[in-house]
């Protein structure tokens, strides 16, 4: 049965543009549980990484009842009850209690233990030949679905077998799974879950992919095949679209694709304000296919190559000859424009599966083992890290960037470690980059803002991180739509880290970068410019945009507007001067 025409749903558009396509709802259900023994010293490691499932479970299903509330009434009471059942059965049910025992009698892993639960408790209810009983069967099984997902962090790797146009929806996608899709066969996404700042977002606003995370009740009355339009821009999904209104989306979309025609003319153009400063505009890389579009639209370099994309989706580490080769290949491609690599940032939401027995899921993952700390505890993945990036730097301009820096004692031991990896590849006869590549360090800790001075002695250029730097600074979940409308970039808190970072920079005649979601931004170029940043790095295709409106600006009123702004203690009246400035120059 096809869901009513012209059902409009409203979330948080997350990449910009119109997409048009048949759905494929995502079907998370019928995971093949792996099975098999747990050693007798393991057996409560086993109990606990379930025990962190059921609670991760415990927050999806807590999280997706407050959305819920959100729906029409008879809706949110119907959908209310069923997650009611949900939590319960997480909760000390007879599902849990079964799985534990399980674990530690039969010694085996959770998903196995799980998996032989669900089929007892179906069993069991079946067998009592009672309607109601049986209804609840379907609840048990979804319920240990999706403890199986949380256990296996299952990836959704169909995405290469779909029809090319089609709309993907689902409950939730993690990075990796946002990763699997290509732009040419899948043209947009929607979510129930997720908010603005994700690394989901991110990764679709760098692919292109138009999105809308948090959708309220996306999945309800949807079948494959069924009509949708996600609209990044109004942050609406429209499912089975009237005639008439599918015409108003396609000309919308026409208008889109040719304002985008136009800014391509921009390319051949410098960077370059009214008055004639020279602005740097580079692009943030999160993938090596994007690599194509950065160059087409005349990036100075690459300044943020995420590199967690080498170890996504694998079971298995990449070493030091593969990462030397894919950093090569990006390398040689930009003909010599500078490369600021990343080390790697796997922890909070971006969890790769080869690195798994690394850490164990913390209770606030944003902060706990991840990023320059996970690389300081397991040296020997910084080591192979640092030894491909020294390599690669032999065929090109390359620099090496350190996430979530907090002090100088981790740039002075990630030197040491660099100084050591250096010896071993000139023993070896490895030829790596001379002179070796610039070290820098991200700015997206407060704490490192506070301290910018202190630390640029030690660094050779600061890139502000400003995505987890607004996060940190306002205790505000970046991936959470709960929360999206208190994460605010013209926050005056935020404001002044960055001005202390620019200043702390400048004072000590290093480089310094944005390249967080701001700098992507033209709303907020004015007053990046105006602040003293000269170098901006983004997702590609917000570079014409952005160089389209530094184009339009003279840089002393910007800077005679930011210098107003950072007197101002009330973030509406910070959002009205950017603004009022911005319109004044439109």
């Amino acid at each position: 049965m096809k869901a009513a025409a012209d059902r409009l749903l409203r979330g948080v558009g997350v990449s910009s543009g119109i997409a048009i396509g048949p759905a494929h709802v995502v079907d998370a259900s019928a995971l093949l549980a792996p099975e098999y023994a747990i050693p007798e010293a393991e057996l409560e490691a086993e109990v606990q990484r379930f025990a962190t499932a059921a609670d991760k479970a415990r927050r999806q299903v807590r999280k997706l009842k407050t959305k819920a509330s959100g729906l029409p009434d008879s809706a949110a009471e119907e959908i209310g009850f069923l997650l009611d059942a949900h939590f319960a059965m997480l909760s000390g049910s007879r599902l849990m209690r079964g799985v534990e025992k399980r674990i530690r009698q039969d010694k085996v892993n959770a998903e196995a233990a799980v998996q032989a639960e669900i089929t007892s408790i179906a069993q069991s209810f079946a067998d009592m030949e009672d309607a109601y009983l049986a209804a609840r069967i379907a609840d048990v099984r979804e319920v240990g679905q999706r403890l199986l997902r949380n256990l296996m962090q299952h990836k959704y790797q169909a995405f290469s077998f779909l029809p090319e146009g089609c709309i993907v929806l689902a409950e939730d996608l993690s990075p990796a799974d946002t990763a699997l899709m290509d732009p040419r066969r899948i043209a947009g996404f929607a979510t129930m879950l997720g908010g603005p700042e994700g690394h989901t977002a991110i990764m679709a606003r760098s692919l292109s992919l138009p999105a809308v995370l948090g959708t309220l009740g996306l999945l309800q009355g949807v079948q494959n095949g069924d009509t949708v339009v996600v609209d990044g821009i109004a942050g609406q999904v429209c499912v089975n679209p009237s005639p008439d209104v599918l015409d108003g989306y396609r000309r919308r979309r026409a208008e889109l694709l040719a304002e985008r025609a136009q800014l391509k003319s921009l390319r051949k153009l410098p960077a370059i304000t009214r008055d004639g400063t020279s602005v740097t505009l580079n692009a943030n890389l999160e993938l090596p296919r994007e690599l194509d579009g950065a160059i087409e639209v005349g990036a100075s370099g690459v300044g943020l190559l995420r590199t967690e994309f080498l170890f996504m989706n694998r079971e298995d580490l990449p070493d030091e000859d593969e990462q030397t080769e894919i950093l090569t290949r990006i390398v040689t491609s930009m003909d010599g424009k500078p490369v600021t690599a990343r080390t790697l940032d796997i922890g909070g939401e971006k969890i790769a599966t080869a690195l798994r027995g690394y850490f164990s899921e913390p209770t606030n993952p944003a902060l706990g083992l991840r990023a320059i700390r996970l690389s300081l505890k397991e040296p020997k993945l910084l080591e192979t890290q640092l030894a491909a990036m020294l390599r690669a730097g032999a065929h090109g301009n390359l620099r090496i960037l350190l996430p979530m820096i907090s002090s100088v004692a981790e740039v002075r031991r990630v030197r040491e470690i660099m100084a050591t990896v250096v010896r071993r590849l000139r023993r070896r006869g490895v030829k790596i980059a001379h002179p070796l590549p610039k070290l820098g360090i991200m700015i997206e800790i407060p704490g490192a803002a506070l301290s910018a001075d202190g630390l640029a002695p030690f660094c050779d250029f600061f890139a502000i991180g400003t995505n987890d730097l607004i996060q940190y600074t306002l205790a505000i979940d970046r991936g959470d739509e709960q929360v999206a409308d208190l994460y605010d970039p013209l926050h005056p808190a935020v404001l002044r880290l960055v001005q202390f970072t620019t200043e702390a920079a400048l004072r000590a005649r290093i480089p310094v970068s944005i390249c967080g979601e701001m700098a992507g931004d033209p709303r907020y170029t004015a007053l990046l410019l105006g602040l003293g940043i000269r170098e901006l790095s983004m997702a590609p295709n917000n570079l014409p945009l952005v160089k389209r409106r530094l184009r339009g600006l003279d840089l002393i009123e910007a800077t005679r507007r930011a210098r107003t702004i950072m007197d101002q203690t009330d973030r509406g009246r910070i959002a009205a001067l950017l603004d009022d400035f911005n319109d004044a120059a439109a």
